[in-house]
């Protein structure tokens, strides 16, 4: 039976055809076979032209007189039937997911199947009305990052507050626009979010420059993080280089902060004569001065007693001179900021307030591993603590770029405390308002159960079959044959589903000017362009070391009998004050 014969003839194919002026070519043919959850629909084109748009991607429907099933079109063969006159029969597998109907004021979707197509059903291209309620939200709050791949002129909408408040995902390999969609979908976020924070862990340095009248920028230069924030695992991070701490010196450590802290607290010594009363320990946030660390080991080294720990004393004093007289940790040690002024230290790396620049971007490039792991921790420690302590007033959402780097697979990679915050994040941050968000180009070395609590995924393209089965088993509903075309998608195309979608749709995202890709070369503050690059620039900042502050490191000496005095944070003077003598990065 050939197509036009059904468009002259076919009672049902009237039916359909209700608006004045439809193509002829709209009519695909009629079902042919059906299962719970495909169908084969079969037709004969006279005119093989109107084949071409039968792709794979595309949506159909199916004309069940008040209901239109819905399919996709995952496979297109030439059917074996006999043709005549240069004839085309074709053969078109479709997967349901759902199904479109008049309510008399307009049309509706629901996920589903009610009503199976029947064999001799005529399927349709499409029509836009349908498309667009497929992927309606329904009124929710929505934001417009794209347009639908099947149809340029139909929005792609998310949910913004779904998918923050559940968590997403981006994923996709390097070089199909991630970063620039993840630049997009901030943009769009904050804008419609104005009371959310975020917080960008940004190892290339990429998100600076698209989203610079949004956010400010975080480095070793402009960062101010006092060591007294950090915990026992954080604080030997950083000390031992990303090492396992000898147990001796561990516990040796441990035991010293609590007694500077409570030297710091209470000079007079009350609360040291009652110190398994005070409650206090290593991991308390509370302030205390490095000078109090060092003379406390010094008093223990003189000691009688301490024959045996003299040693492990000697090394643990060693890491942490070595430590304090370390450029690349002046943020901190070089800094002092006290638990009058912490307030300020925090409302400035959380943006609060946000000054219009909602966003911070933790640039990392350069930076050692060790010092990225210690810091990573603590701020997203920070956030869910900041977040869970205010009563739901505080918003904040945090974005993990090679998010496999924090929360590897593999639970011997990676630093456990950055992993075991981030995963507090991922279970427990929706009821208090912090939020995560996971971009990686490698989702099958990725935490699964980090994975798992994203219910939004942006799906880019993905060429390994590893990755593309751990998002296979992500989806939901019964659109899963729709991930069949991740290793063919275009540059700026994405399969999104989950909670903040209507339905599983296949997107492009809006294109983004030139002036706001990531990872645009800049001068502005020093970075090393061709036209630029000079060797005594570059070892400098191989080094992370400025001639004044070098000078007044290496020139001076601690005493470790000197007083110290009042309002000093314990560390050794830094010289000058970071980002033009101001103690807090500038805004």
């Amino acid at each position: 039976m050939y197509v036009e014969n059904y468009n002259r003839s076919n009672e049902a194919t009237a039916q359909e055809r209700r608006a004045a002026g439809q193509t002829p070519d709209r009519l695909i043919g009629q079902v042919s076979r059906c299962d719970g959850s495909t169908a084969v629909i079969t037709g004969i084109y006279a005119d093989p032209e109107h084949a071409a748009h039968l792709t794979v991607g595309k949506l159909i429907s199916v004309n069940l007189g008040t209901i239109r099933t819905v399919g996709l079109v995952y496979a297109v063969e030439q059917a074996p039937f006999a043709t005549e006159g240069g004839a085309l029969s074709v053969s078109v597998s479709v997967e349901f997911l759902g199904e479109v109907r008049d309510n008399g004021t307009g049309v509706i979707f629901d996920r589903g199947i009610t009503e199976y197509p029947f064999i001799g059903a005529p399927a349709h291209r499409i029509r836009a009305s349908d498309l667009r309620a497929i992927y309606d939200l329904g009124g929710k709050h929505a934001i417009r990052i794209g347009s639908l791949s099947q149809d340029g002129m139909i929005d792609a909408t998310v949910a913004v507050d779904e998918m923050l408040s559940r968590h997403f995902a981006v994923v996709g390999t390097t070089g199909v626009g991630k970063s620039t969609a993840v630049s997009l979908l901030l943009r769009k976020i904050v804008e419609a979010r104005p009371d959310l924070s975020v917080l960008i862990f940004d190892p290339h340095n990429e998100f600076g420059v698209p989203l610079a009248d949004h956010c400010v920028r975080l480095n070793l230069k402009t960062l101010s993080l006092p060591f007294w924030l950090f915990r026992l695992d954080e604080l030997t991070e950083v000390l031992y280089r990303g090492h396992a701490a000898p147990p001796e010196e561990l516990e040796l450590l441990r035991d010293i902060i609590v007694h500077a802290k409570l030297a710091h607290r209470d000079p007079g010594g009350v609360l040291r004569r009652k110190l398994d009363s005070t409650g206090i320990t290593a991991d308390t946030p509370m302030p205390y001065r490095m000078a109090d660390v060092l003379r406390e080991i010094n008093d223990r080294m003189g000691a009688l007693e301490a024959k045996s720990e003299r040693p492990h004393l000697r090394h643990l004093r060693l890491r942490l001179e070595a430590a304090m007289n370390d450029p690349l940790y002046r943020f901190m040690f070089g800094v002092p900021a006290t638990e009058e002024t912490i307030h300020e230290t925090i409302g400035a790396i959380f943006r609060i307030p946000n000054d219009g620049r909602p966003i911070t971007c933790f640039e990392m490039a350069g930076i050692p591993g060790e010092v990225v792991n210690a810091v990573c921790s603590v701020l997203a420690r920070l956030a869910f603590d900041l977040a869970s302590w205010s009563d739901g007033k505080f918003k904040v959402l945090v974005m993990c770029e090679e998010a496999h780097r924090y929360v590897p697979s593999d639970p011997r990679l990676g630093f456990e405390p950055t992993r075991l915050a981030l995963a507090r994040i991922a279970k427990e941050g929706r009821k208090y308002g912090c939020h995560l968000g996971v971009i990686t180009q490698r989702p099958g070395d990725l935490d699964p159960t980090v994975l798992s609590q994203c219910s939004t995924i942006f799906a880019m393209r993905l060429s390994n079959e590893s990755d593309q089965a751990i998002i296979r088993s992500a989806i939901g509903d019964a659109s899963a044959s729709t991930l069949a075309f991740l290793p063919a998608l275009g540059q700026r195309e994405a399969i999104a589903f989950g909670e903040g979608v209507a339905a599983t749709m296949r997107l492009r995202f809006e294109e983004v000017p030139p002036s706001l890709l990531p990872g645009k070369p800049e001068n502005g503050d020093g970075a090393l362009t061709r036209a630029n690059a000079d060797i005594r620039q570059i070892i400098d900042r191989m080094r992370s070391v400025t001639q004044p502050m070098a000078g007044s490191l290496l020139k001076h000496s601690y005493d470790l009998g000197s007083e110290v005095p009042d309002g000093d944070a314990g560390t050794y003077p830094a010289g000058p004050s970071l980002s033009g003598g101001s103690r807090f990065f500038s805004r």
